[in-house]
């Protein structure tokens, strides 16, 4: 029961991350974006690299 719990928490800190990571590189300027060569429309498969590292 305790690894299922932990799991479950691990998954939802994931999916947090993923979102905050998501809305940071929207709203991250355009020219600060550009200058770190970040499109800020990959900004999903970004994250999603990321945080789950795939």
């Amino acid at each position: 029961m305790t690894s299922i719990l932990s799991r479950l928490r691990s998954a939802a800190a994931k999916r947090a991350a993923y979102h905050q990571t998501v809305r940071e590189i929207s709203a991250m300027p355009l020219d600060v974006a550009l200058d770190l060569g970040i499109f800020r429309e990959d900004a999903e498969q970004i994250a999603w690299r990321h945080v789950y590292g795939r």
